[in-house]
């Protein structure tokens, strides 16, 4: 769990975006002294939608939906200026979020914010209309279409082993899947095991939820059935396939740090295990199982939707190089080989590929769960990390949202309540993705599409079949199985074995080395004027990366060349093609680019012309995404230039002006080599809890723990507990060594505070892999809190007068304390409504108008008062501005009961705010 520096009280606006529902205003205790407002201008209120709460257990940040928020695969996180404060809780509403807080003054902040995939949800605000987008072009089809059913007839079946339990999760994990097999198939055939995403987990009628395990009465979600036509065309072309279950994980890994990413692993690796043995001992295997032909373990393809992907990355990782025996709950040996890895839509909160497995990442152009499509990391990311003779394909689908390729996650086919995830605003029509644009696809194009390519990825990494290669590695072929879907890849590894990277030692001129995480507008690559995201520079956990960089380019006329020269020079010898990564900004047209290089004498050859157009895209979409451009190297051998030593890469714009970003250029050549995973060193990041004390200075350091064989390099991030700013390095790292010595020096006192984490996160730069990527100390305040209480200042008023109270603590704390309130029926009598309180507090309070007339209890998703005591004052005040009108009535009285921070509901026992207002006719 990812937690939050001390939040300090101070007024924000929230800025307008795209795409969201507000959250429901909420009314905030004014500060007792106007001396404790942080901000000039500021009068102590947090924005609408967000409190503090937190008694004698630590303070909590708390933002509340005005509507529920669908569980999905993408984190919903707390930011405040745009620096990650932590990744909140959900509570049983579907829409109140919870991030614990600790300790420390960070200063004002200037704007919290609410966001998941790379998407704001706590904003109003409409996008500027679009122009309807138009897809690309058909591509040329491919010699060989892996879409098509092969020979062999499926048969389908179930089985359900005895459940299991994982580090971290109290209950245990099902271990449940379904099985297509291809009949009539002789000898061993290789499988193909699927894993979905993070999706809810059981069901009753049209009620859905994400508890585990399910309670009585309710249905667990099949959405391991979600894959059965992707399996069926896999067992009709001989391959075995498996579709397991992971709901049990899905239930509980809200407060896994790495967002159940270890779980899914060891949960994959324990079905392979039983895969191993039933190939082994058939007699043992399930019916299904047993009635099949025999698996192959030494050629396995991993296919995760999702989180699902994620969770297959590090099951391919934990294969190659052993996780800590703590945190796996697999815990045999290793008797499988992983020969490839489907990612569709994946997260990668850890941002850790595996570099030596291939792989290809499928990014849907309208998702709207993992809507920055981070996945591309498992691309960009495996650069100069290992061998790079592991290819590595992203698959960009246009019109595509993230839940279709689960048909168990589609509207009209699945057995649980199901719905799209870019749902149309019905303020807005999205010109690329809502329902009825050109470019959005059907669920069954959709799935379709997914189905081609997933089979498309088995016949390269498992049969090793070349002539579908082109549909993968940006050679602009189509499979017509998947048509009408556009379908576009890009990749890097393979072939491509020398190259121009922006992260490595690179000079530019003409253009400018731009960062792909960074605050600053003139170092960051894309900036505020950007129509979108791009997958490209999909953020971390920090505010700003070190080495993660591309090429800017920027032209007003014709002509002006931009230069990228490496230290070294490259040898492109042997080559065929030198192989572009570039993108132009979404919906424009007509850049034309010459591609140039220069050998180390100085010799010049124009290679030849880029042609590029952008994607369909809206502010909704990531579509700065890269297409591969491929210009022949002919042109430099008749030039005579010496490509054993190419110093320089030159792009002079031949359109008018633009914009155009490079990510990477590469001599490239057919075909793939084999892959022989190198023996690198494994990092893996702990986390300690250690208690404050009441005295003294104690010294702890981060638990991190170095496995495997090698040595290699990682970029280390130490996170400031007080600012969230990580300060980085670059650091050897030797198996069994201690190169990563993060010392935290804790001092005891007898305070009431809160808990304060010092965190570090794991990059692999070269040479090395990371598993576990976050970790650090946790210090554990343990000095009681003051007692609460409330003292009625004005609770029998006239109309037009104001309802008061004052909520008071027995001694002032270090920390900002809070609670909430709820609007109840009062015990007896009439009780006030909508139109006895201001329609502005009202509006303010709930995001409500006064009509129609209700009673405050029964005001639409609730009515909510949350309190906050700043640091070092022990009260403050709280008020209801009650109107003075024409119409004779009895006294009414309003009661608010004080919430549980844990469940959501009103406190047995915890205090109340009650009133009565008398009419003033």
């Amino acid at each position: 769990m990812v937690r939050a520096r001390r939040i300090w009280v101070a007024a924000a606006a929230l800025l307008a975006v795209a795409g969201a529902s507000p959250g429901s205003a909420v009314a905030q205790g004014q500060p007792h002294s106007t001396a404790e407002a942080l901000t000039e201008g500021a009068d102590g209120t947090l924005p609408p939608g967000w409190g503090i709460t937190g008694g004698r257990s630590a303070p909590r940040l708390v933002w509340r939906s005005d509507r529920p928020v669908p569980m999905g695969d993408a984190r919903v996180e707390f930011r405040s200026g745009g620096r990650l404060l932590g990744i909140p809780r959900p509570a049983e509403d579907g829409r109140t979020f919870r991030l614990r807080l600790d300790a420390g003054r960070p200063g004002p902040l200037r704007g919290l914010e609410v966001w998941s995939g790379g998407r704001r949800l706590d904003v109003t605000g409409r996008p500027p209309a679009a122009l309807a987008a138009r897809p690309p072009a058909p591509l040329p089809a491919n010699a060989v279409d892996p879409g098509k059913p092969g020979s062999y007839h499926t048969k389908t079946g179930e089985y359900r082993l005895k459940s299991v339990r994982l580090p971290g999760f109290a209950a245990p994990v099902e271990m449940r899947a379904v099985v297509v097999a291809p009949t009539g198939a002789r000898g061993p055939r290789p499988l193909a095991l699927f894993l979905h995403g993070r999706h809810h987990t059981c069901y009753k009628g049209r009620s859905i939820t994400g508890d585990w395990p399910c309670a009585a009465g309710t249905k667990p979600v099949p959405s391991h059935r979600g894959y059965l036509r992707d399996q069926k065309l896999l067992a009709s072309q001989g391959y075995m396939t498996v579709s397991i279950s992971a709901n049990g994980i899905n239930g509980q890994d809200g407060a896994a740090e790495d967002g159940g990413a270890q779980a899914r692993s060891s949960l994959v690796r324990l079905h392979l295990a039983q895969w191993a043995d039933w190939a082994e001992h058939p007699d043992t295997a399930p019916a299904v199982v047993r009635d099949a032909p025999r698996a192959d373990l030494s050629r396995v393809m991993l296919v995760g939707h999702s989180r699902g992907g994620e969770g297959v990355n590090r099951a391919a990782l934990d294969s190659l190089y052993p996780p800590p025996a703590a945190q796996d709950g697999y815990h045999g040996a290793v008797r499988w080989t992983i020969r490839g890895l489907v990612l569709i839509g994946p997260t990668v909160f850890g941002q850790n590929p595996v570099p030596d497995v291939p792989s290809a990442t499928i990014l849907p152009g309208c998702d709207g769960d993992v809507s920055d499509l981070q996945g591309e990391v498992y691309v960009d990311g495996t650069r100069a990390v290992s061998r790079g003779s592991a290819l590595h394909s992203a698959v960009y689908v246009i019109g595509a949202n993230h839940n279709f390729f689960n048909s168990e996650w589609t509207p009209g086919q699945a057995a649980a309540p199901a719905e799209d995830d870019f749902s149309d605003d019905p303020h807005h029509h999205d010109p690329v993705c809502s329902q009825h644009s050109a470019t959005r696809l059907t669920a069954t194009q959709q799935h379709r599409a997914g189905s081609t390519y997933i089979a498309t990825a088995a016949r390269l990494f498992l049969s090793g079949d070349d002539r579908v290669r082109p549909l993968l590695d940006g050679s602009g072929r189509r499979a017509p199985s998947a048509d009408p879907a556009r379908v576009l890849s890009h990749a890097v590894g393979g072939r491509r074995d020398a190259g121009f990277l922006p992260d490595g030692g690179v000079s530019v001129t003409g253009a400018r080395l731009c960062a792909a995480i960074d605050p600053a507008p003139a170092r960051t690559c894309l900036g505020q004027g950007a129509k979108g995201g791009s997958p490209h520079f999909a953020q971390w956990e920090t505010d700003r990366e070190a080495g993660r960089r591309a090429i800017a380019l920027r032209w007003t006329r014709a002509g002006t060349p931009a230069r990228v020269r490496v230290k070294d020079p490259i040898s492109l010898s042997g080559d065929k093609a030198l192989a572009l990564r570039l993108f132009v900004p979404p919906n424009s047209r007509g850049t034309r680019l010459d591609v140039s290089v220069t050998d180390a004498s100085g010799r010049k050859a124009v290679l030849g012309k880029a042609g590029i157009d952008g994607l369909p895209g809206s502010e909704r979409t990531a579509s700065y995404w890269a297409r591969e451009i491929r210009v022949p190297l002919t042109a430099a051998g008749r030039a005579g230039l010496d490509l054993h030593s190419i110093k320089s890469l030159e792009l002079t714009p031949r359109s008018g002006s633009g914009r155009a970003w490079l990510m990477d250029a590469w001599g490239w050549r057919p075909g793939l080599p084999a892959v022989r995973p190198a023996e690198l060193p494994r990092v893996d990041v702990g986390r300690t809890t250690v208690a404050e004390g009441d005295s003294g200075e104690r010294t702890y350091r981060v638990p991190v723990e170095v496995s495997g064989h090698g040595s290699g390099q990682v970029r280390v991030y130490v996170l400031d507990p007080v600012t969230g700013q990580g300060k980085d390095r670059l650091v050897t790292v030797h198996p069994g060594g201690h190169d990563i010595d993060v010392p935290v020096v804790v001092k005891g006192n007898t305070r009431y505070g809160t808990d304060v984490t010092h965190d570090i996160l794991v990059k692999a730069v070269h040479g090395a892999v990371v598993g576990s990527y976050r970790g650090g100390i946790t210090v554990h305040d343990d000095d009681p809190a003051p007692a609460m209480t409330v003292t009625p200042l004005a609770d029998r008023v006239t109309e037009g007068k104001s309802l008061k109270w004052r909520v008071s603590l027995s001694e002032p704390v270090d920390v900002d304390m809070g609670t909430a309130f709820t609007a109840v029926a009062p015990a007896t009598g009439p009780e006030l409504s909508t139109k006895d309180v201001s329609a502005r507090w009202l509006g303010e309070t709930s995001g409500s108008s006064p009509d129609p007339e209700r009673p405050l209890s029964k005001v639409p998703g609730g009515l909510f008062l949350w309190v906050n005591i700043p640091a070092g004052s022990t009260s403050t005040d709280i008020s209801i501005p009650i109107v003075k009108d024409r119409v004779a009535e009895p006294a009414e009285s309003v009661r608010f009961q004080q919430l549980d921070d844990r469940t959501d509901r009103p406190r047995p026992g915890g205090l109340e705010l009650t009133g009565t207002v008398l009419d003033a006719s």
